[in-house]
């Protein structure tokens, strides 16, 4: 997830997700707009071909009507239909049929007479010759009427137009009735197809009769009759189709539905599949385009703003790391975009880096003159004392007759002072000077008994009990230097314990107090080692007073101290030796109970260069 902690992977992000969602909405509108129309304009193709089909075959219906008549009012035929004999008017449709042969596709012709009997058939079995003059056909011819007929066929469908011979103009005398039958076969579908570019295909008594399909590939097809003006699809050899199913017959057809005759158009949908997909390719090339120059031009414009943003940050963060508050952001000039927010806060940020180097240094300046006061306040007062006994101390030597142990006595006391004098100098050297360590392996069990025992003698208090580890590895140290840590803190945790009288003096650095030990008790000051890992740990702990919270921040502070003569050294002394051998320090204190004081240092040690002075 580091990719989102980028400000300008965030903005580039955005951005491109945003033209993503647009060229998706836009790609989904054209596509849902290209896929509607090329589907409304395929309905209308295969609507126009189904027009286009009923007026050619109403067209060729009107032409074989006419021709009928044509042939019905030749006299021969007229004259021989009037003899009502069979023989005669066989002879003379065979002549009828030769003559019109060029013009009449007919496949057959039947004259019957005005009884509705055969008198002639030619091209016709005596089946269909039976059937065509059992049609209702016969009968509205035979009452003057011009009929059609459609008769189901093994190749195809037989469309029959039957008209009445008449016999004269006023009145005219039906001699009988000429049945003409032309196919819809596999060729007419074939010539229609040719015509519409869509294949047909012609269905009655429940089967496709004749189809421009295969014939293995009509099954299909049959599903589909019964449905008079249908307009669906059909899956014929993994291909798919429209189709358009058209009655044959006229409304008043009491047949039933699915043996009605029809004729399907068919249209396949490859076209419109080979245009939708060029089309689709089209919008996916286009839109992967889209979107790489859309990422191009998001990443452009998001470094255009993170890229002086990125400057800026890394002024932050080396002001942070060097603490150098004269560093300065500065924005490169003279590019296309200069983004007036990020001068502006570079500017700001300038501003107030300035702001905070002024501040720093007038701090600094109070700081040093506050520490030069308290340091003038606690020297002089360490000072003036043993500087007014040494003056007490040379006043008798003045006098006359000065015996030799009032010599020696005020020789002691001058030795004294001026030992009080160095250490009190020595104290402030320490803190202020840097600090060489001289690191040697040190067995910190001892090291610890000699700091309790010289922690015993450097004043009077309880007993320090000592709980050492027995498998402490030795640690690389300064031993000197640490023992003048831990004597220092031991010293402090006894005066801690001396200071539960009320009516004695606060001796404790750093406020500690605490009751004394009663007879018989466990000492209430100990010495803890103990080692885990690569860390060897020194606690030392006391049952006094404890440290209130308000000064348990400030222990460490230096000049802090609430020890009547201290100087408030001691602590940040040993808290800067215990940091510059590479340890950690750390005090838990809870009033009324005691103080903890717990000290981490590595076994290995750690090599460096003597430790700065404190900034504290």
């Amino acid at each position: 997830m580091r990719f989102f902690s980028s400000l300008r992977s965030r903005i580039a992000l955005t951005s491109v997700l945003l033209a993503l969602l647009a060229i998706a909405v836009a790609i989904y509108v054209v596509n849902v707009s290209v896929t509607h129309e090329t589907e409304t304009a395929l309905q209308r193709e295969i609507v126009t071909t189904g027009a286009l089909v009923d007026q050619l075959r109403t067209t060729q219906t009107e032409t074989f009507r006419t021709l009928a008549r044509l042939i019905a009012d030749a006299p021969k035929l007229k004259a021989a239909a009037s003899t009502d004999d069979p023989g005669t008017v066989q002879t003379e449709l065979q002549k009828i049929l030769n003559e019109y042969r060029t013009s009449l596709t007919s496949t057959l012709m039947i004259v019957t007479d005005k009884a509705g009997r055969i008198l002639a058939a030619v091209g016709a079995s005596e089946q269909n010759a039976r059937r065509v003059a059992g049609q209702p056909a016969i009968g509205d011819a035979l009452k003057g009427r011009d009929s059609v007929s459609l008769l189901p066929q093994p190749n195809g469908i037989l469309q029959v137009v039957t008209v009445p011979l008449l016999l004269g103009e006023i009145n005219p005398e039906i001699l009988g009735t000429l049945s003409v039958g032309f196919p819809l076969d596999d060729a007419l579908a074939s010539q229609l197809k040719e015509n519409s570019g869509s294949d047909i295909a012609f269905g009655m008594d429940g089967q496709i009769l004749a189809a421009t399909q295969p014939r293995e590939d009509r099954g299909a097809l049959t599903e589909l009759l019964g449905l008079s003006d249908l307009s669906g699809n059909v899956r014929i050899d993994n291909e798919e189709y429209v189709v358009l199913s058209r009655p044959l017959a006229s409304k008043g057809d009491t047949l039933p539905p699915r043996k009605r005759p029809v004729v399907l158009i068919l249209r396949s949908r490859a076209d419109q599949r080979r245009l939708l997909h060029s089309i689709h390719v089209g919008l996916a090339v286009t839109a992967v385009i889209a979107v790489l120059l859309a990422t191009l031009l998001s990443f452009a414009v998001a470094r255009t703003i993170t890229s002086p943003l990125a400057t800026i940050t890394d002024a932050m963060r080396e002001v942070a790391a060097t603490g150098d508050l004269t560093r300065k952001i500065v924005l490169g000039s003279g590019r296309r975009w200069d983004d007036e927010d990020a001068r502006l806060l570079a500017t700001t940020f300038n501003t107030l880096t300035d702001s905070i180097g002024r501040f720093q240094h007038e701090i600094s300046q109070k700081e040093r003159l506050s520490s030069l006061g308290r340091l003038s306040t606690v020297i002089a007062h360490e000072v003036r004392n043993p500087l007014m006994i040494i003056k007490a101390s040379l006043h008798p030597l003045r006098q006359p007759g000065v015996s030799a142990s009032a010599i020696r006595e005020a020789i002691a006391d001058i030795d004294g002072e001026v030992a009080r004098l160095n250490r009190v100098v020595n104290e402030v050297l320490d803190f202020a000077r840097p600090i060489a360590f001289e690191r040697t392996p040190t067995d910190l069990n001892a090291l610890c008994r000699e700091s309790a025992a010289a922690a015993a003698g450097a004043s009077p208090g309880p007993e320090v009990h000592l709980d050492l580890d027995p498998t402490l590895p030795m640690v690389m140290v300064d031993p000197e230097r640490l023992r003048i840590a831990l004597v220092n803190m031991l010293v402090n945790a006894r005066h801690a314990i001396e200071a539960r009288n009320p009516a004695s003096e606060a001796v404790a650095a750093g406020g500690h107090t605490g009751p004394r030990a009663g007879a018989g008790e466990p000492s209430p000051v100990t010495l803890k080692t103990s080692a885990a890992g690569d860390r060897a740990t020194i606690v030392i702990a006391d049952q006094g007073r404890g440290i209130e919270p308000a000064d348990l921040a400030r222990i460490f502070d230096p000049y802090f101290t609430t020890k009547r003569g201290g100087t408030g050294l001691g602590l940040p002394i040993a808290k800067n030796i215990i940091e510059g051998l590479g340890g950690t320090i750390g005090v838990t204190s809870t009033p009324g109970q005691g103080t903890k004081i717990r000290i981490d240092l590595p076994v290995g040690g750690q090599t460096g260069s003597p430790l700065p002075r404190a900034t504290r």
